[in-house]
């Protein structure tokens, strides 16, 4: 996979951190992390990433609100991560947290395949 710009969605900046490493390892550029729905909106619209990770739960608001709101301006694929929280819109690319890397990795191929 080509190097891919990816917006960290995610409540747990410690977790949006480990994120941010594990990508950059496998050669990919976080162009930021944040951690409520208004910021995540802000951050999408303005730095038009090629992908965003999102969590379900945010620090205010949540991660498919933000999707939604941000879709109807630009689409830009996205995977879910969730701790079980849902519902979330037809065939959507969902990560159970815990994941390991390797199906982090599969899921953004799917989502960016699906583009």
């Amino acid at each position: 996979m080509r190097p891919v710009r990816i917006l960290v969605i995610e409540d747990d900046i410690l977790v949006g951190q480990l994120l941010r490493e594990m990508l950059e390892g496998l050669g990919h550029v976080v162009c930021g992390i944040e951690t409520t729905e208004k910021a995540a909106i802000d951050s999408a619209l303005r730095l038009k990433p090629d992908l965003m990770l999102v969590d379900a739960q945010l620090r205010s608001g949540n991660g498919a609100s933000a999707v939604s709101v941000i879709q109807r301006t630009i689409r830009i694929p996205h995977v879910y991560m969730t701790g079980g929280y849902g519902p979330f819109e037809p065939n959507s690319i969902v990560l159970k947290k815990p994941f390991m890397l390797a199906a982090l990795s599969q899921a953004m191929h799917q989502a960016i395949a699906l583009s």
